[in-house]
């Protein structure tokens, strides 16, 4: 060989193709990642940079990754080591031949980009971006771009309206033979106010049709499919859902197992990062899994309150009008209910102390009155809106249908639907909170009160949680116990009652 001449026959072509290793790695949000060790020489051939989005090609099935670099010894020379939403994704096993490629460039972020300049999006553009977030070709670097251009410059009506639109496109939707299919949501931002379980027992009870598909937490203690799960399986498919909602007229169930607006499920898992929640996203996300899920008639709960999510009058004028504008562009029927938002609704906070204020309102027992009372105008409400009561009659006939053990007898029926009651766990720590010194209690700081309840392990540990002792404008003596800390090991009950007594108090307390 002459020198400086390389001959095509003495060159090794460097492989393309590795082998499948499953890292048994759980990214947040589901996130699709793969690794590759950093002297890899596919890696070095084709230019792949960490963090770059690459296209896996397997069987047939192809998907877009963002990749990272390791310097372990996991994964192997020639292996590529997959997430598990990846693994799944991509329908491989171990060892399996998998073809790796540069992620060819995505038309869709040329329309971010001009959102981020703050130009109006059309119809089209939100379309072709919720497509691509749904097939999770975007990272987490796109994702946090197109929120924040959304949030820096508000969605006027029309981008919202086609925002919700593209989100319902890119899911599954249900339908129903029903004339009318009731459902409720809630804004959040209040710990507790676990109503949703409540509402649908009457709802179904008196006769109406409510399959209601509930999120799991984002940013709160327990959302309602986490409580609900501590009382009954929610992880139900389709065909599942409707062999409940025929049998019993209603569900609670888990909307993540349903694929009904799955770009919003991705979106939100980097808001709750970014700590954003802008109006034009929030009304988009709320409608466009009620519209996918075949709903005709919403009552949507705003809780409005010093330390909830929505704190003052103008910022729920402002989301109701948002609300009513995009669900009238729909043809859906709503109804906006504001209600108390100064302290927790119900005594506790984490999913099992949430579910057992349920049982308490539905069995007629003492303890959760508040809880009662809101679920009942909540259902009453949605009872009007569906011409199942008369006007200001909504809310005695759903107090009387809890009152005559109507809810709880439907209760327990759409929990043996869906696969069986049980009872919640009790945590095996508790700590209580307890008064300073005497006086009355003046306010309550529903976010540190959450906080704490996350950092006593809930929502994962379901039996983790606070539970309240006292309500607002209540006599408490010094030493009276104010809330007691639940978790399932002594180290997070250590961690929440050292938390809970610093940076400020959580419960106001006027001297007397």
């Amino acid at each position: 060989m002459k020198p400086g001449i390389i001959e095509d026959a003495e060159v090794e072509p460097v492989a393309t193709t590795l082998r499948a290793h499953r890292l048994g790695l759980s990214a947040a949000g589901g996130d699709l990642i793969a690794v590759m060790r950093q002297d890899c020489p596919v890696c070095r051939s084709e230019g792949l940079a960490s963090r770059a989005q690459v296209a896996l090609h397997a069987g047939g099935r192809e998907i877009v990754v963002s990749l990272l670099h390791s310097s372990a010894e996991a994964p192997a020379p020639g292996e590529i080591g997959l997430s598990e939403s990846a693994w799944r994704r991509l329908g491989v096993s171990e060892g399996d031949p998998v073809e790796i490629a540069h992620a060819q460039p995505l038309a869709s972020l040329a329309e971010v980009r001009r959102r981020i300049y703050g130009n109006r999006l059309s119809e089209g553009a939100f379309s072709a971006i919720m497509t691509d977030i749904a097939e999770r070709r975007y990272s987490d670097v796109h994702l946090s771009a197109f929120i924040t251009a959304c949030s820096a410059v508000p969605l006027d009506t029309d981008e919202t309206i086609s925002l919700t639109r593209a989100m319902v496109d890119v899911g599954e939707r249900l339908q129903w033979s029903g004339a009318v299919i009731v459902d409720k949501h809630s804004v959040g931002g209040l710990p507790g106010n676990r109503t949703t379980p409540i509402i649908v027992s009457i709802m179904a009870a008196e006769g109406l049709i409510m399959p209601k598909t509930s999120s799991r937490a984002i940013t709160s203690p327990a959302g309602t499919a986490d409580t609900m799960e501590v009382l009954a399986p929610v992880d139900l498919d389709v065909s599942a859902i409707r062999k409940v909602v025929e049998r019993e007229g209603g569900c609670i169930a888990w909307g993540g197992a349903v694929n009904l607006s799955p770009a919003d499920d991705v979106i939100i898992g980097v808001e709750r990062v970014l700590d954003i929640d802008a109006v034009g996203q929030m009304v988009a996300s709320v409608l466009s899994k009620k519209i996918a899920a075949g709903a005709t008639h919403l009552v949507i709960d705003i809780p409005v309150g010093p330390t909830a999510k929505v704190r003052g009058t103008d910022a729920a004028d402002t989301l109701e009008r948002a609300l009513s504008s995009v669900a009238q562009a729909f043809g859906l029927r709503t109804r906006v209910m504001r209600g108390p938002g100064a302290e927790p609704i119900g005594r506790g906070i984490g999913p099992a102390l949430e579910a057992q204020d349920i049982l308490a309102v539905l069995q007629g027992q003492p303890g959760a009155e508040d809880l009662a009372h809101r679920a009942c105008e909540l259902a009453g409400g949605l009872l009007e809106l569906a011409d199942a009561a008369p006007a200001g009659e909504g809310y005695a006939r759903a107090r009387a249908c809890l009152e005559s053990g109507g809810a709880w007898a439907k209760f327990q029926r759409i929990c043996e639907a869906q696969g069986g009651m049980r009872a919640p766990p009790v945590a095996r720590f508790q700590q209580d909170m307890i008064a300073p010194y005497s006086g009355r209690l003046v306010s309550i700081d529903n976010r540190k009160l959450a906080t704490v309840a996350k950092l006593a392990g809930a929502p994962v540990a379901k039996a983790a949680g606070v539970a309240l002792q006292c309500r607002l404008n209540q006599m408490v003596d010094a030493g009276a116990p104010l809330c007691s800390i639940h978790a399932e090991s002594p180290g997070e009950l250590d961690y929440a009652a050292a938390y809970a007594v610093s940076d400020g108090p959580i419960f106001g307390i006027e001297a007397l």
